[in-house]
């Protein structure tokens, strides 16, 4: 693999991000992890990661982190943009309040590092941005609208984004996994708020952690693991000619032909039937 320069890469405290930086750094790049608690990076720094405090919601550290990297190197090479969280739970209830701080860290904080390394780029005539969006950015469900709006949002600004920067040489890439397992299931359910004694989604907001717990549970169908993910990563950064997307694991290739094919009222059924029967 050519010198692409130094690497970015945003959420490597656990799961995916943390799997990347390692990736990255074994293929010999100088690989920049980052997360809101630098201690937690101590064995990425262990084998020659460099580590930077970033909260992408946090425009200051946005700032520092990018500038650090450019004051030593004069330009990101790659930016991963792989922090994010999921939020659960039946839209009715969802406060706008934790609608807003989905989009903050999974939508806004991967637009402003994108435009924050993007005039250094520029200068030096090449760079890449790999955005790690979801199969959620492509089918959505119920009980997770504001996570998958957040990707659907984070598919389109890629799509836009790539064209527009590609006379500059610089390159837009989309990887969309499958489920994974990882702590990522943990902050999920964590988002699923206890329900309110008179709440009519009470059985709902049951069924919904039950499911996500097992639709992401390691030897589920289709789950893989955060290294699978960061293979593809490490592709989409690092090789000259990369896709524009690149959907990983059989759930992320196949799930979006089936909800195509598939009509809607039926889609719905089955799933609000998956949810009520199932642990009943």
């Amino acid at each position: 693999m050519r010198d692409i320069g130094p690497v970015l890469i945003t959420g490597c405290s656990s799961g995916v991000g943390q799997a990347a930086a390692r990736a990255f750094r074994a293929a010999g790049f100088e690989t920049f992890a980052t997360a809101r608690n630098p201690d937690a990076l101590l064995e990425l720094q262990a084998i020659g990661c460099r580590l930077l405090p970033l909260d992408v919601t946090d425009e200051p550290a946005r700032r520092a982190a990018v500038e650090a990297v450019e004051a030593e190197f004069g330009a990101v090479g790659v930016l991963v943009n792989n922090a994010g969280y999921a939020q659960y739970g039946p839209l009715e209830e969802i406060t706008l309040d934790d609608l807003r701080r989905q989009f903050e860290t999974n939508v806004f904080g991967a637009l402003r590092l994108a435009q924050l390394v993007l005039p250094a780029m520029r200068r030096v005539g090449r760079g890449r941005i790999v955005n790690v969006s979801s199969v959620a950015g492509r089918v959505s469900v119920l009980g997770g609208g504001p996570y998958h709006a957040s990707k659907f949002a984070l598919e389109a600004l890629t799509d836009a984004l790539r064209p527009e920067v590609e006379p500059f040489g610089v390159k837009v890439v989309n990887v969309l996994p499958g489920p994974i397992a990882t702590r990522f299931e943990s902050t999920l359910l964590k988002s699923i708020a206890e329900p309110g004694a008179d709440s009519p989604y009470a059985p709902f907001r049951k069924h919904l952690a039950r499911r996500m717990h097992e639709f992401l549970r390691a030897g589920s169908f289709g789950v893989m693991s955060a290294e699978d993910v960061a293979k593809i990563v490490l592709k989409a950064g690092a090789t000259p000619r990369p896709r524009t997307r690149y959907h990983v694991g059989f759930v992320a290739r196949f799930g979006p032909w089936g909800r195509a094919l598939v009509p809607d009222r039926l889609v719905d059924a089955a799933t609000r039937w998956h949810m009520s029967s199932k642990w009943n």
